[in-house]
């Protein structure tokens, strides 16, 4: 299997809601480090994953619509808890939707899945990984 990932971030805020997370109930930022990772298992016709400027660009798009706003506001997650293993979801479906509209181009079309690691600091971090 290869594999290409890109890299970006974003800044939140957010609250949680259930006892288990403690004082996270409370409203609180969070920094991610945001890696997606694309996986085929035979190059396409011009040797490459994906495009990698198309991987990065969309990535950008997704995370940047997510950087420097309180998800609590957000329709799109009401009653959603936005753990770090959601939001890697989320990101992760966002990106296969954009690779389904065409947005990477005809041959990302054979993509056979993607994997969003969010990395909330340097000892701990969450995946969601999913097949195309």
């Amino acid at each position: 299997m290869f594999s290409v990932t890109v890299r970006d971030h974003m800044m939140i805020a957010h609250s949680f809601r259930g006892e288990v997370f403690g004082p996270a109930q409370r409203l609180h930022g969070a920094t991610f480090v945001v890696d997606a990772t694309f996986k085929r298992a035979e190059l396409d016709p011009d040797d490459i994953v994906v495009d990698i400027a198309a991987a990065s660009q969309e990535l950008n798009a997704i995370v940047g619509a997510l950087n420097l706003r309180n998800l609590d506001d957000d329709p799109a997650f009401a009653g959603v808890n936005t753990t770090t293993e959601k939001l890697a979801q989320v990101i992760a479906d966002r990106l296969a939707a954009r690779v389904h509209a065409g947005a990477f181009g005809e041959n990302a079309r054979g993509l056979a899945g993607i994997a969003v690691t969010l990395h909330e600091s340097h000892i701990a971090w969450a995946s969601y990984e999913r097949p195309l």
